[in-house]
């Protein structure tokens, strides 16, 4: 009796915490990534199209003021569309691999799945936003005057992007066996974000212009997209449990 305690206290204290599996989930994501480079490459030639398409319908445009005043709207349309695509490829390696059954096979809570997930694609989205928001800038705005408080616009980047990244997350598990995933990943993303997208375009446009009042339009709308935020991530991690082993 008592060795058979002993082993079962060994076996016990074999299983990897939470934090060490969500660890390893998150260095296979970016080790596959990295590797691989499909998501990061795709997401970075797509914007950089995005920025070629912008600067042709705008090459007409003989203010630099009036760009200024698009410029939030232009931004987070390009961040939207390139998060698409990466989100679209979120779930490609376990789909075309198999593996997503053996993860699933694993003792682990699936909501830390959902966290490795959502970390990964965040730090992707990341890391093109750093190429394509100077790129935007340099093309767009250099001969525009900016409002005293743009450098205020990481603010809405960072909370848009962490509540794309858990929305988007829960999406691509929810739409990566279905017909015409892209396209249905599309029409259930857009909608969902909508009320964050409304607010950080905003937020963004207020403190690139610096009109008068931008303060407080800035407060406003980051109240309303981290609002956002806290409860569309709750429900997100709240709810992976079932949509992954639906």
């Amino acid at each position: 009796m008592g060795a058979d305690r002993a082993r079962a206290g060994r076996v016990a204290l074999s299983v990897p915490s939470t934090f060490a599996q969500y660890k390893t989930l998150l260095a296979k994501d970016l080790q596959q990534e990295f590797r691989t480079k499909e998501m990061l490459t795709s997401m970075g030639i797509y914007a950089l199209l995005v920025l070629i398409v912008y600067g042709a319908a705008l090459g007409q445009t003989a203010q630099a003021t009036d760009v200024l005043q698009l410029s939030g709207g232009l931004l987070w349309a390009l961040i939207v569309f390139t998060s698409l695509l990466g989100l679209n490829r979120s779930f490609n390696h376990e789909k075309e691999q198999g593996c997503m059954e053996g993860i699933l096979l694993v003792p682990m809570d699936r909501s830390v799945i959902f966290l490795a997930k959502a970390t990964s694609n965040l730090l992707f989205l990341l890391v093109v936003e750093v190429i394509a928001v100077p790129l935007f800038w340099f093309f767009f705005l250099t001969t525009a005057q900016p409002g005293p408080g743009f450098m205020l616009m990481a603010v809405p980047l960072a909370v848009g992007t962490i509540g794309m990244a858990g929305i988007g997350t829960l999406l691509s598990t929810i739409t990566v066996n279905t017909r015409g995933k892209d396209v249905m990943l599309a029409v259930l993303f857009v909608p969902l974000i909508f009320p964050l997208l409304y607010a950080c375009a905003s937020a963004t446009t207020a403190v690139v212009v610096g009109a008068e009042g931008y303060l407080d339009v800035f407060t406003q709308s980051m109240a309303l997209a981290g609002g956002y935020d806290v409860i569309m991530l709750l429900v997100s991690w709240v709810l992976y449990d079932f949509v992954i082993s639906a």
